[in-house]
């Protein structure tokens, strides 16, 4: 059992991500409004006691679908955007509006991987993201879902909650949905199906009670959720998943009062650019490596030299991340590699004595410098 208690975590969280689901926020065709304002309320509740809170929303797609008068959410990509666009006026509207009754101004930030994947993109947001919280705004955050292709998409809101976190450095991050928290077994399907209400090791068994069934209207499902506490958690920072239509349920988890579920983090808080280069970084390849760069690695914090690698799959270019993997397929970490994937491979197995031998030249000694590697290989 982890040292620390949950009512530990909450009283000392100052800043704290909420991210609130499709299904919490939608009633019918259109959005839930005494959902938002009872969610506005809360928030403008803690801060007013002193704490910094993001919040990360969904609910585009429904407010645009009733603006536009659809029954169902389209399945071509270009629809779903435009009824995006649409729904995303009409949402940090009604946000402005129940904000502003409790004396709270509102900013809208739509974010892509793009601005999560580069580090001068990533900072400015972050500078941006700090300027409004020392404004005592609240920023409003969504996937640019208007502009989303494959290749720049986040994924699901979940997933964008826990870049943030990591992002904004969070004590907490908080996913508000539509039932009680995590459950052995699908609690929409079965009766008997029991809350789990704290978890301290996230393994293969808690992965199968994961629903990996979606809302009517949104992307993420329970799996979704598990993947998010999988990031924040390793990072070092809790994790709670509670029902956002439980009265005063933000309240009552900073009160430390029971409710929802619970992840404690791994100890020790992982520093913010490692964070970002292990989950928040889309891998473009990846490479392999011998049992004894594997222990210099794990045990002795050490670089990535040539010598130790075995294998290197995908077409890279320099500075890009990859995901670093043991003989064993198991995980290691994530790192910025100094060679691209063509180089790598010419000088695999090799001592740097002869990098420059074999490229005409040696830049570098390691091929990732302990510097710009992250050890995920506890997740």
């Amino acid at each position: 059992m982890p040292k620390m208690d949950r009512k530990t975590c909450f009283r000392n969280t100052r800043r704290l991500v909420v991210k609130v689901g499709s299904n919490v926020l939608t009633r019918g065709s259109g959005l839930n409004l005494p959902v938002i304002y009872a969610l506005s309320e809360q928030i403008s509740s803690l801060m007013d006691a002193g704490l910094e809170v993001l919040l990360v929303s969904s609910g585009a797609m429904a407010s645009g679908m009733k603006k536009i008068g659809l029954d169902r959410r389209p399945d071509e990509i270009p629809k779903r955007q435009a009824v995006s666009a649409v729904g995303q006026a009409g949402l940090i509207r009604e946000y402005e509006k129940a904000f502003q009754v409790y004396g709270r101004k509102v900013a809208q930030i739509l974010l892509t991987s793009e601005d999560m994947d580069d580090r001068e993109r990533y900072l400015n947001s972050r500078n941006t993201l700090n300027t409004l919280i020392d404004w005592r705004i609240v920023p409003v955050i969504n996937e640019n879902d208007t502009i989303m292709v494959e290749e720049i998409k986040v994924g699901d809101n979940d997933n964008l909650a826990a870049m943030i976190t990591l992002l904004m450095d969070a004590d907490l991050l908080v996913l508000l949905t539509d039932i009680d928290g995590l459950f052995n077994r699908d609690p929409r399907v079965h009766a008997s199906a029991r809350l789990i209400p704290e978890i301290a090791v996230l393994d293969g068994e808690i992965e199968k009670m994961a629903s990996d069934i979606p809302g009517p209207l949104g992307r993420g499902g329970m799996s979704s959720k598990i993947k998010a506490a999988r990031k924040v958690t390793a990072a070092g920072v809790p994790m709670v998943i509670a029902n956002g239509a439980r009265h005063d349920i933000l309240k009552t988890l900073m009160a430390g009062e029971e409710g929802g579920t619970f992840f404690f983090p791994r100890k020790g808080r992982l520093a913010s650019r490692k964070s970002w280069i292990a989950y928040t970084l889309k891998p473009k390849g990846v490479i392999r490596i011998d049992a004894g760069a594997t222990n210099a690695i794990v045990e002795n914090g050490k670089s990535l030299l040539p010598s130790g690698i075995v294998g290197v799959e995908g077409d890279f270019q320099q500075g890009a991340p990859v995901t670093l993997k043991s003989a064993e397929n198991e995980k290691i970490g994530a790192g910025l590699v100094n060679y691209g994937a063509a180089d790598i491979r010419k000088i695999m197995g090799l001592k740097t004595r002869d990098i420059a031998q074999c490229l005409g030249e040696k830049p570098y000694d390691e091929v990732i410098h302990r510097d710009n590697l992250a050890l995920t290989y506890l997740d």
